[in-house]
């Protein structure tokens, strides 16, 4: 693949991991397929020492799994919360897939973690995700207190598509008059779809996602709608305001398409005075938060994002 020149290599540990167990996000055979290698990847478990608590809250759509996590500090009285919104190019990936992703930021945080299983595309295409996510995201303020958790302290996350989906959730609780958010953590997120970054050129063949992939998960995703005035609850970058937006932290790896994605976005929240901080992990790739716990690299990085959160919420 075409790289800069000053660009640090991809982290040789990762290298390793990635020659051992192979794996590339791809829609190759079918939506069902595509989870199913998802599903089937190694992980370890982790903090399993939590409680942990499979709900149903009422969506527009019938109902709608999440699942809890109560952190350590839970016994000690109320809580912040998070809403977790899980990656997977809007096709694939759950609760189960990602148990550990949520288990680690609510240890990380300290917070109350809501994981939400949305509906997922293309059977369910935009904006079945989206009224999912918000839908979750309004019951968990409403009964924020009977969990044991304090509705001002309440932060959006997610990654990838997840990312996205958590920058949607903050602007529609920004124009809909809550429920406030305190703080946005997007991890490696598809916020603005502009496929004319240098990154997306870059990275076209990068390792766990290709452009190619982005396109395909995207058109699923987007089915129908038109992307050359795509409304903000499907392309947050193409807002019109950003102005009074929860504080971001913006995680972005060098050896992503989506890279230079989630960096203009950091740009926008700026210039309209929204207090952010965007950080490039330079040797890493789309999905780092899987290999938390085995590449130090990646664990470094997913501590530097769940430490702004816990600090956001303190």
């Amino acid at each position: 693949m075409p790289e800069s020149a000053d660009k640090p290599p991809l982290d040789a540990i990762l290298q390793k991991v990635l020659e051992a167990v192979p794996f590339q996000l791809t829609t190759e055979g079918g939506p069902e397929a595509a989870r199913a290698r998802f599903r089937d990847l190694p992980r370890h478990p982790v903090h399993q020492e939590l409680r942990a608590e499979d709900r149903t809250v009422d969506g527009p759509g019938g109902p709608i799994p999440i699942r809890l996590y109560w952190p350590p500090e839970a016994d000690a009285g109320p809580v912040p919360v998070v809403m977790f919104f899980h990656g997977g190019g809007w096709v694939v990936g759950d609760v189960d897939s990602y148990d550990n992703d949520a288990r680690r930021h609510a240890v990380g945080a300290g917070a109350l973690v809501v994981s939400v299983e949305y509906r997922l595309a293309p059977e369910h295409p935009y904006p079945a995700a989206v009224d999912d996510v918000w839908a979750a995201t309004r019951w968990v303020a409403e009964n924020a207190a009977d969990l044991g958790a304090d509705p001002t302290r309440l932060a959006v996350a997610g990654d990838s598509a997840g990312g996205n989906l958590a920058a949607v959730v903050a602007q529609l609780a920004r124009d809909s008059g809550g429920p406030p958010i305190a703080f946005q953590l997007l991890w490696y997120p598809a916020t603005t779809w502009d496929t004319t970054l240098p990154s997306f050129t870059e990275n076209a063949d990068a390792p766990i996602l290709a452009v190619d992939a982005v396109a395909e998960f995207s058109r699923w995703y987007a089915k129908g709608q038109d992307l050359r005035n795509p409304p903000a609850t499907l392309v947050p970058g193409r807002a019109t305001d950003f102005a009074n937006l929860a504080p971001a932290y913006i995680a972005v790896a060098g050896h992503d398409p989506l890279r230079d994605d989630g960096i203009r976005y950091g740009e926008l929240l700026s210039a309209a005075g929204v207090p952010v901080e965007v950080h490039n992990a330079e040797t890493l790739v789309h999905g780092y938060l899987g290999y938390a716990g085995v590449v130090p690299a990646a664990t470094d990085a997913v501590e530097r994002g769940l430490s702004a959160l816990r600090r956001a919420l303190a």
